[in-house]
């Protein structure tokens, strides 16, 4: 019994770091994949590098990205994109 009583701060440390940090990360990540596989020709993303564009083609790997007033395209890969822009209605 004394022996459980010793480990009890560490077990409780390690509970409250795996549900402050670890779940909500699990989150964000499941979030994140599924709207990389909800990506469609036309959508409106932005970069980590800070780049918005719209999208024009879309493969397994790779994406073309149209920016800018004079349509600059440019090819990515699909882990360079951070988020996907909404529009309001």
């Amino acid at each position: 019994m004394e022996q459980i009583l010793t480990f009890a701060p560490y077990l409780i440390i390690i509970a409250v770091f795996y549900l402050v940090f670890l779940v909500p990360e699990k989150k964000r990540k499941k979030q994140y994949d599924s709207m990389l596989e909800g990506l469609k020709v036309n959508d409106e993303i932005m970069t980590r590098g800070g780049i918005i564009g719209k999208i024009i083609s879309l493969d397994n790997d790779n994406m073309v990205l149209e920016s800018g007033p004079d349509r600059v395209r440019l090819k990515f890969s699909r882990n360079a994109i951070a988020n996907k822009i909404y529009k309001e209605d």
